[in-house]
């Protein structure tokens, strides 16, 4: 980050040792502690992504648009199925499929099984430039990189089982 100077302590482990301290043991310290973690890690890796993302006029956000349009099977989503896919607010969906059609990397097309509304289609340059953008987070590591595999595994298990705790989706056997 510019102009971030590290400290030399963790103050995320500082409050959790304040935390307890102040409400005692049967506080729950350590889920303050990894909550904070969380956001934390989520800021710092957020700001690598989009720096990493700039150069090609993209956010994350607007990243994993084109990403979802590309994987898609059909030819171009509706926007509620953008917003569902993606986890997000059909407005905050409408909005970056708006951003990549003005950049031209996303087209709207009139819904062929409703006259009513639109697809998102990625368009040719978009799927150019989110090749382009994906190998600039491979390059990277999409800011994973001080992780080794079966670190990566471990993490995304223990998000994985905090996801589904909190009703993100329902597993399927």
């Amino acid at each position: 980050m510019s102009g971030h100077r590290p400290l030399h302590f963790d103050p995320i482990q500082r409050a959790a040792q304040l935390w307890r301290e102040r409400w005692g043991d049967d506080a729950p310290y350590a889920a303050m502690a990894s909550a904070t973690s969380v956001m934390r890690a989520q800021q710092l890796l957020l700001a690598e992504l989009d720096g990493a993302l700039a150069p090609f006029r993209l956010t994350f956000a607007r990243y994993e648009a084109l990403v979802l349009l590309t994987f898609s099977s059909v030819d171009g989503l509706p926007m509620s199925k953008v917003g569902e896919r993606l986890m997000i607010h059909p407005t905050s969906a409408t909005n970056i499929v708006q951003r990549l059609v003005a950049q031209g990397l996303v087209e709207r097309v009139p819904n062929p099984r409703d006259g009513r509304g639109a697809l998102a289609r990625i368009t040719a340059e978009g799927r150019e430039v989110m090749e382009r953008a994906t190998r600039a987070l491979h390059d990277i590591e999409f800011g994973m990189g001080a992780l080794d595999a079966s670190e990566h595994a471990e993490l995304f298990g223990l998000l994985h089982t905090l996801r589904v705790g909190r009703g993100d989706f329902v597993e399927s056997d």
